[in-house]
């Protein structure tokens, strides 16, 4: 029943991101660091769109710039969004945390993807 929203949140993202002309290879909710790169790898993408709901955003994505350098996937953008960390911490910590932690683009809870995808059009000049 958890993993219900996680799927949902996922799909209209998934969406979106199609309808506006993106291809996209959606590898599903509650997946590991390394679904993530394989995928990347496998499709040859340009970037990786971390979507989370949990609060537990850092933990989840400690060393992700690392192993994406690991792997050859050093010129791919990170971006994440959602509930990625404390409600209780300012939004400018957190944010930078996740600067250091190597991702391009940093989304607070509520950001409608048409914002992610005004940034992917800019990033990629599309």
């Amino acid at each position: 029943m958890v993993q219900h929203c996680h799927t949902v949140g996922n799909k209209i993202i998934h969406n979106k991101l199609e309808e506006n002309g993106f291809d996209v290879v959606n590898i599903g909710a509650l997946s590991p660091q390394i679904d993530f790169i394989n995928a990347a790898l496998e499709t040859n993408s340009d970037a990786i769109i971390v979507s989370s709901i949990y609060g537990y955003g850092e933990l989840d994505c400690q060393g992700i710039r690392e192993k994406c350098n690991k792997y050859g996937l050093k010129d791919i953008l990170l971006y994440i969004g959602g509930n990625i960390g404390s409600n209780n911490e300012e939004w400018e910590k957190t944010e930078k945390r996740f600067k250091e932690m190597g991702f391009d683009r940093i989304y607070k809870p509520g950001t409608p993807i048409e914002e992610t995808i005004i940034d992917l059009k800019k990033d990629f000049q599309l």
